[in-house]
């Protein structure tokens, strides 16, 4: 039979900023396009005579070729096939054929085989449980890209589908119990792209990570900051936290003083230009109007705010980013010592038992019983409950008792959402499910409470939490996305989509493993060569979870966690003695 196909194309180059809906005054102009043989090319010139090109290859060579159709007639034989092959890209390549598509495939496909199986791995007794960990390994894998500093998760598609700063150090603190070297990849590459110098309009200042970058027209040419923007008030001392943890997990001392230059940058943005007013707390405002109005991870324009609705004006101190600061400031504190400067770790310690204490003077509010979520430019805490003192657990700051509370709250009705913690308590008075920050569910924000938690011993509602996670997962296709609603979960009906979330994100992907971590109790001391386990859980369903293959030093170790009447049981695989020491508490 013969089957006539059109293909239809068309490209307008708008800017992905003008997609989300930027407006310019003015931009390019789409130029003629050119037809030659079996290819088509786009044209397009920007403001600054900037040519950019989308080039169409087919094979077959189609029976009418134009500046915006291919049209094919296909001869198709009984029970037969045909097959047409498309290429598109920015400049001339070779024909596009069946060999390319077929050697290029096999090139994805080991590619992302090389990405899933570096690492330990992890797999259980629940066989749809395991599809969400195969879905997660192979969606982290599809995100991360090969730079020259190493592997490096860019944030999500399609909206940010680049180099990060703050995704990425989660991501890599979601993962470091498994892969180390994500770590080292994020470390480098932010290291080589740390601030020199200061820029009002790029929010950069000397010693600043980077918080995004971007490539396109806009950024190009400057209209938007984020060519290489460092409007992230936390992710400087995030990157500091990473690298405490890393050399903690690993032991490797030989990249910590590769890096040790940067992190004392790092420590000198945050002692100094981070502290804007000089009241001892990191804080941010924005440089030019055209950068982030709020610099934390909630940074749409209407995240932060007081009880009564009404905006916190800067220079704003979020609380996590204080409790980053007192993790960044403790990591500073083990790798002076390593280094052989105790006296200078004494001084960062110090540094660090300072902020905690003027943390829980200022920050506590007793008749609330957690955390403000910030202080305003007057000093005054937004007494608003929202899961941002979930990340604060998370850097070990608060006080047992009061973590306890804060627990009780993020697991409580108020955040509870039955598929998740809300990003702001349902009691709030900009609280909207439909929101991006004020009331919808992310999942490592979830992932970070939960694993600030476990921090402090609550690992039965960790438990809760990572099944909860796993039964949205379930919903979503075993792709958990970037957020979802918060609406309360009803019987019967799945969690409700956020139409415009990235799917996959990286830091959502990642989510499992930490909740994982969170869960199971697992951490590796790289000092001493040692696997602990405290207090372990499994959530609901699964009776059996099993860790292979997990480095620690130059040895590997295999774990299985077993579910035994009521309580978990780990013990190493392979016989006994395990060739890693594994000290457990149940």
């Amino acid at each position: 039979v013969l089957v006539p196909l059109v293909l239809e194309f068309a490209a307008d180059f708008r800017d992905l900023f003008e997609v989300r809906g930027a407006r310019r005054p003015v931009r390019g102009r789409v130029l003629p396009s050119t037809v030659a043989g079996d290819t088509v090319t786009l044209h397009h010139e920007e403001l600054d005579g900037f040519p950019r090109a989308c080039v169409i290859a087919f094979c077959p060579a189609p029976a009418r070729l134009s500046a915006e159709v291919a049209a094919f007639e296909a001869v198709v034989p009984p029970h037969g096939r045909v097959d047409i092959f498309v290429e598109v890209g920015t400049e001339p390549a070779a024909p596009p054929s069946r060999a390319r598509f077929r050697a290029a495939s096999a090139r994805a496909r080991h590619s992302v085989r090389s990405l899933r199986r570096r690492g330990a791995t992890v797999s259980t007794s629940g066989r749809v449980f395991n599809e969400w960990l195969g879905k997660s390994r192979a969606d982290l894998a599809l995100s991360t890209t090969e730079l020259a500093t190493g592997p490096y998760p860019y944030a999500g598609i399609p909206w940010f589908s680049t180099a990060f700063g703050r995704d990425a150090i989660i991501t890599a603190l979601q993962v470091l119990w498994l892969d180390p070297t994500l770590a080292q990849g994020v470390l480098r590459f932010l290291a080589a792209h740390q601030a020199t110098e200061t820029l009002h309009f790029a929010d950069a200042a000397p010693g600043k990570i980077m918080h995004e970058t971007r490539k396109g027209e806009m950024a190009r040419l400057r209209e938007l900051p984020f060519g290489r923007y460092y409007g992230g008030v936390d992710t400087t001392p995030l990157f500091v936290m990473l690298a405490g943890a890393y050399a903690g997990r690993t032991g490797d001392l030989g990249l910590i003083e590769v890096l040790w230059p940067s992190l004392l940058a790092a420590m000198g943005w945050i002692e100094g230009d981070g502290d804007s007013n000089r009241d001892g707390f990191l804080d941010y405002a924005r440089g030019a109007a055209t950068g982030l109005a709020n610099q934390g991870w909630k940074d749409s324009a209407d995240s932060v705010f007081h009880a009564d609705g009404s905006e916190a004006l800067g220079p704003i101190a979020l609380v996590e980013a204080q409790g980053y600061v007192h993790a960044a400031f403790r990591a500073m504190a083990d790798l002076a010592r390593r280094r052989g400067a105790p006296e200078e770790g004494d001084r960062w310690a110090a540094k660090a038992e300072g902020l905690r204490a003027a943390v829980e003077s200022r920050f506590w509010l007793e008749e609330l019983g957690t955390y403000a979520l910030a202080l305003d430019g007057a000093g005054q805490p937004c007494r608003v409950h929202a899961s941002n003192p979930g990340h604060l657990l998370f850097s070990g700051l608060p006080a047992p008792d009061r973590a306890e509370r804060v627990t009780a709250q993020l697991l409580g009705p108020a955040f509870g959402s039955g598929w998740g913690i809300r990003t702001l308590a349902r009691s709030e008075s900009r609280y909207n499910p439909m929101s991006y920050h004020n009331g919808s569910v992310w999942p490592h924000d979830t992932a970070l409470c939960a694993a600030g938690m476990a921090r402090y011993g609550a690992r039965d509602g960790v438990a809760r939490l990572l099944t909860e996670m796993f039964e949205a997962a379930v919903k979503f296709g075993m792709r958990l996305p970037e957020l979802f609603c918060g609406f309360a979960r009803q019987a019967g009906e799945p969690p409700i989509p956020y139409p415009v979330a990235c799917v996959p994100q990286a830091w959502a992907s990642g989510s499992v493993f930490m909740l994982l971590q969170a869960c199971v109790g697992l951490s590796v001391d790289g000092w001493r060569g040692e696997v602990h386990v405290d207090r372990p859980r499994l959530p609901v369903g699964i009776d059996r979870l099993t860790v292979r293959h997990l480095r620690v030093g130059e040895a590997r170790v295999d774990l299985t966690f077993q579910r035994v009447g009521g309580r978990v049981a780990v013990y190493p695989e392979g016989g006994d003695p395990s060739p890693v020491p594994v000290l457990s508490r149940a």
